[in-house]
């Protein structure tokens, strides 16, 4: 059996590469990627945590499905968004943001 506490090492690193991602990138592609890792190290959190605190209940379970499943959507409506910019300047670099402004 697995312990608990590689589950949160790996929950952690996800989550500070996440961070790092977040900050440092340039690319909105790159940007949601980053937001995808963080919802993810969320959602091994409530998962193990169910696991270990009540092993026969589903409650962590059902909450990590419905958090993937908000997270699909979130993604769809992320990569629409991202389309209609390249669209309209042809770029999905973060510092050419400002151009929507005019």
């Amino acid at each position: 059996m697995i312990h608990l506490e590689y589950y949160l090492i790996v929950s952690t690193v996800m989550m500070f590469v996440g961070i790092y991602g977040f900050f440092t990138r340039r690319n909105l592609l790159a940007v949601l990627i980053s937001v995808e890792l963080i919802l993810n190290a969320v959602d091994i959190n409530f998962a193990v945590f169910n696991r270990f605190l009540f092993p026969e209940q589903l409650e962590g379970f059902f909450f990590t499905l419905f958090a993937i499943g908000i997270s699909a959507v979130e993604t769809a409506v992320a990569i629409a968004i991202i389309i209609n910019i390249y669209r309209n300047l042809r770029s999905i670099q973060i510092t050419k943001m400002d151009k929507m402004k005019h």
